[in-house]
């Protein structure tokens, strides 16, 4: 999955931040390619590589992908095939989930507006008949070519001769399968990957040098050095020590805390003293390093609402980079930011959750706006 980076909420304005990926979108390479076509060993990947990520959607409970076509499959700076995460969300207020042409909709989508998981199948299938055609054929087209046999009619007229006609017979007959009126007659996502596993070829071979595109640079994995001393928390955030990071944490406690909230004596109701409980747990949790319960008791004391935390989404942002999961690490330790916007320890954990994904250049202006804010902060306390 391409990952989301974060958003933008401001007054009507509504905008999503998410990876960027350099090479382009299937649907460039497919249908307006310029030096060569993809390869056949590469269109099957891509095949494969849609099927996981739709896999794991559906593993983390969001199993429908909104309008998924050739336009939603991008290429990373390696060239391997990422899915866009704006799928996952519905494209307009309107809930209409579907922006292509209609004749490329599921036929349940016509009939009542709604869309299963069986809708992504056949959404899956379309794009299985793009790789296998470089053009768009509609979804009906495509099942009377198969039907009458014409698997060569189908087939990309440049990779004539450049393909198993075993692997196309398969890829075609999935394509039908997926393609099927009814719903119930379609496989199921586990079953997509579990025929397209064994397709695989040219493991070995990076996925830029099939696909085209230039090799990518080499990143460090960490980021250089900041232009401001830094604090024992700086420095493990420059180290990219977790594991001192949780020690600081720790330690802190809830410190930086103080101001944040001021709760009158009604506003101790029950809801408050539970939402205070599941914080205590997830500091037990934490302290004791049992990461993936502490996100969950974390989780429940911010679903409450009533009482913010810059302390917990701090906690919560490293329990997700020690289960490594950096984009969630980005939006807590950004969510922290919005309620203690200058918390240098807010800063702090952005700077590593870029670090983990690879944004080197913006992790290290985190490092710095995080020790300029420390600096300032000690100067505020020495006084003049």
């Amino acid at each position: 999955m391409a990952n989301l980076i974060g958003y933008c909420c401001d007054g009507d304005e509504r905008l999503l931040v998410a990876e960027f990926m350099p090479n382009d979108t299937l649907a460039k390479h497919l249908f307006h390619w310029e030096n060569k076509a993809i390869e056949w060993a590469m269109r099957l990947r891509v095949a494969y590589n849609i099927a996981e990520a739709l896999e794991y959607c559906s593993n983390e409970e969001r199993p429908l992908y909104h309008d998924l076509n050739a336009y939603r499959v991008l290429f990373d700076e390696n060239g391997d095939p990422r899915l866009s995460c704006f799928g996952l969300m519905k494209n307009s207020r309107d809930g209409k989930s579907y922006s292509t042409n209609l004749a490329y909709t599921p036929p349940e989508y016509l009939r009542n507006g709604r869309v299963t998981p069986e809708s992504v199948v056949f959404s899956f299938g379309t794009i299985l008949i793009d790789l296998l055609s470089g053009k768009r054929i509609p979804p009906t087209h495509a099942l009377d070519m198969i039907r009458s046999r014409s698997i060569q009619a189908i087939m990309e007229t440049n990779l004539e001769g450049k393909y198993s006609i075993e692997e196309a017979t398969t890829l075609v007959d999935l394509a039908s399968k997926c393609l099927q009126y009814e719903p119930r007659d379609r496989p199921d996502i586990k079953k997509l990957v579990s025929i397209l596993q064994p397709l695989q070829t040219k493991s070995e071979v990076p996925s830029y040098v099939m696909l085209g595109v230039p090799k990518p640079e080499e990143v460090p994995k960490a980021p250089p050095a900041p232009q401001h001393p830094l604090s024992p928390m700086g420095e493990a955030c420059s180290r990219m020590d977790l594991t001192a990071i949780h020690q600081i944490l720790v330690s802190t406690h809830y410190r930086d805390d103080e101001g944040t909230n001021e709760l009158s004596f009604q506003e101790w109701t029950q809801q408050m003293r539970d939402m205070l409980d599941a914080r205590k747990r997830g500091d037990f949790a934490f302290r004791d390093k049992n990461f993936k319960q502490a996100i969950d008791c974390y989780t429940q004391f911010v679903d409450v609402g009533t009482m913010v935390s810059p302390t917990v989404y701090a906690r919560r942002s490293l329990c997700h980079l020690m289960c490594d999961q950096p984009d969630a690490a980005l939006r807590d330790a950004m969510q922290a930011q919005c309620v203690y916007p200058d918390w240098p320890t807010a800063f702090y954990m952005q700077a590593v959750a870029l670090s983990k994904l690879n944004m080197q250049s913006d992790s290290l202006d985190m490092l710095n706006e995080a020790s300029q804010l420390e600096e300032k902060r000690q100067k505020s306390i020495k006084g003049p």
